[in-house]
């Protein structure tokens, strides 16, 4: 069933996917979302504890698992069933993410964040620039394409994988905005061509 507002699923991946039409740059954006997602949950380990609760292996409850906890309540409420496998990614992601940075330490740690998320908001951008040849959807809807992109991701995996679809012609209606999207888009680039 569709929904509107914040969690119209179908509004949402429309506009992702009119900046992400080309297979070379899905494939990149497959390979480097979720790193980015998983080394800023490295780094937000070393975060204030929100609340402080006893948990195994040094767990704690900062601004990492907050924003994981954001991440997975809101993808679960775009689609239960592609929510729910993104949300516990997410948590698997924290999980870990938080065993890396206790292994790193800070000093270490940072270091290897920046590196890893230079290399791979550069291949995002040369995804981008070489083979969309359009710009990022976080130039248009900053909030949109962090808070839903390792979501859509992950959905387009499903999509090519499994054929899912959240509901019955999400995947026609989709691309039906999609292409009208990216057809104003060519439009309006070629007037300011002129």
């Amino acid at each position: 069933m569709a929904k509107i507002g914040l969690f119209d699923l179908e509004k949402h991946f429309s506009f992702y996917g009119a900046y992400h039409s080309n297979p070379v740059n899905i494939f990149i954006h497959m390979l480097f979302v979720w790193p980015i997602l998983f080394t800023s949950l490295v780094i937000l380990y070393f975060t204030p504890t929100l609340v402080h609760v006893s948990l195994p292996n040094n767990l704690v409850l900062n601004y990492g698992f907050l924003f994981t906890l954001i991440y997975a309540g809101f993808y679960v409420c775009l689609d239960v069933k592609a929510g729910s496998l993104a949300g516990l990614m997410c948590f698997v992601c924290w999980v870990f993410g938080s065993f890396l940075a206790q292994h790193l330490g800070f000093s270490l740690a940072w270091k290897v964040v920046v590196a890893a998320q230079l290399f791979c908001y550069t291949g995002l951008f040369i995804g981008h620039g070489v083979f969309e040849k359009r710009a990022p959807a976080l130039l248009d809807n900053f909030i949109q394409a962090y808070l839903t992109g390792p979501f859509f991701v992950l959905l387009e995996v499903l999509q090519m994988t499994f054929g899912y679809e959240p509901y019955s012609s999400f995947n026609d209606s989709v691309k039906a905005k999609v292409d009208a999207n990216i057809a104003k888009w060519k439009e309006e680039k070629h007037k300011k061509n002129f």
